[in-house]
């Protein structure tokens, strides 16, 4: 048993551990060492985590790496090599010192730290609890601590990138009114794209909830034109499933979708799959490979999930013979639930538009 996945991934997120204080400076000197063999002669990046521009790079010589240049203010970034990602840390002016299998160090990095080193004995705690019933209300007193740690430092921070990054992770979990209530009240977190990204897409999930009509796409591929209407809204009960081919939820979620084809395909259900963020011969390799016997329009990238406001996948949306959406979001015996009710006549669009 562990603390909801949810409140672990920002502290997942965080690449470093402080190590030591930093020297101020009138700007930013950052130097990396102890960086792996197979790393020299490539370049290293620094990207910028919230916009994703590159800030700052050199060439990796013996293992390390020295950066200088200024900021306006401090931001969050990652490092970027040979295309990988390779973590986040706060790039201010100060002196930065990161040991590559140790850590990182300056002023905010390490107070940002301070607070992961706590957040990280709660979670430690929790995982050292027996797997039983006994543990269900120690583990409800971790996770309260875990999640007061996380607000009191997002509040604590709100005017600074430490208070951003702990607001972006609870930011996601938030309807679109709710964010749109927090940002009044603290305005200055819309300077960051990726706060008004999120904003964006609540938005637009928002109007796509059951009750609304289905949005349409095109997608070009080597001038082959697929657009989403081409398939729904034409007089059948059709599931589509945003997913992409490393998305191991995705992959195991297509169990599920089999058995509904299997069962009522000759009942008049169609599923199409929108392969979103990937590679076309990855998911074509994967759609071999797992023998996905229904349409798919591929190479979809970002356009669907912008319109339909999904931050993640899979994304199964359920569209009745006329274009309404009658189930979002739903998986595994829930999405076979309401199919069945959809194909029984119980779930419908007038149905759906009275629970608006």
């Amino acid at each position: 048993m562990e603390i909801k996945t949810k409140l672990l991934s920002f502290l997942g997120a965080a690449m470093m551990v402080a190590c030591s204080s930093a020297t101020a400076s009138d700007g930013y000197k950052v130097n990396v060492s102890n960086l792996p063999e197979e790393s020299n002669g490539l370049t290293l990046f620094i990207v910028n985590f919230d916009n994703g521009e590159k800030v700052d790079s050199v060439t990796v010589e013996n293992g390390s790496a020295f950066f200088s240049g200024s900021v306006e203010e401090p931001i969050p970034v990652r490092f970027v090599i040979d295309g990988s990602r390779k973590g986040n840390f706060i790039l201010e002016n100060a002196d930065i010192t990161i040991d590559a299998q140790k850590g990182a160090s300056s002023p905010l990095n390490d107070k940002q730290q301070a607070i992961y080193d706590r957040m990280l004995k709660i979670r430690e705690e929790a995982q050292a609890l027996p797997d039983d019933s006994t543990s269900m209300a120690k583990m409800e007193e971790l996770q309260r601590r875990y999640e007061g740690i996380a607000d009191s430092a997002m509040m604590e921070n709100i005017d600074n990138v430490i208070g951003y990054g702990f607001f972006l992770n609870k930011a996601y979990s938030m309807t679109y009114e709710e964010l749109e209530s927090f940002l009044k009240e603290h305005p200055q977190l819309k300077k960051y794209k990726r706060v008004n990204d999120l904003l964006t897409a609540l938005q637009r999930k928002a109007a796509t909830q059951p009750g609304n009509k289905y949005v349409d796409f095109t997608i070009v591929n080597d001038s082959t034109e697929q657009k989403l209407s081409d398939y729904v809204g034409n007089g059948k009960l059709t599931l589509v499933d945003f997913w992409a081919s490393w998305c191991g939820p995705c992959i195991r979620e297509t169990k599920v979708l089999k058995e509904l084809y299997n069962e009522y395909a000759n009942q008049g259900l169609e599923i199409l799959g929108v392969a979103v963020w990937d590679e076309p011969e990855n998911t074509l390799a994967a759609i071999e490979q797992h023998q996905l016997p229904w349409k798919h329009i591929i190479n979809a990238q970002t356009i669907p999930t912008d319109l339909y406001g999904i931050s993640g996948i899979p994304c199964i949306i359920l569209i009745a013979p006329d274009g309404t959406i009658l189930s979002r979001d739903k998986q595994d015996q829930d999405l076979v639930d309401d199919v069945r009710a959809a194909l029984n006549g119980t779930l419908t669009p007038d149905s759906v538009r009275v629970a608006k």
